[in-house]
């Protein structure tokens, strides 16, 4: 299963690459209420899961498809 393939079809339905990253990260944790103000970006007192994709996904977002680096609560997978 890809689970990157939802960004590609956010931005064939209109909304820009950033747009569809910011849905899955920023403005997701603010929908969470409380939660949006640990989680969803990468700052200082956050708790924050990474992904790394070896190309920029605002030039090409198909590259979240093949994510090369997973860090979820400081643990590298």
């Amino acid at each position: 299963m890809c689970y990157g393939r939802q960004f590609a079809k956010m931005v064939e339905w209109g909304m820009t690459p950033m747009q569809a990253l910011q849905a899955a990260t920023t403005v997701a944790a603010k929908t969470l209420g409380d939660l949006g103000t640990d989680i969803g970006a990468i700052s200082a007192g956050k708790s924050a899961d990474i992904v790394a994709v070896n190309t920029d996904p605002t030039v090409n977002i198909k590259t979240m498809e093949t994510v090369s680096f997973v860090m979820k609560s400081g643990t590298v997978f």
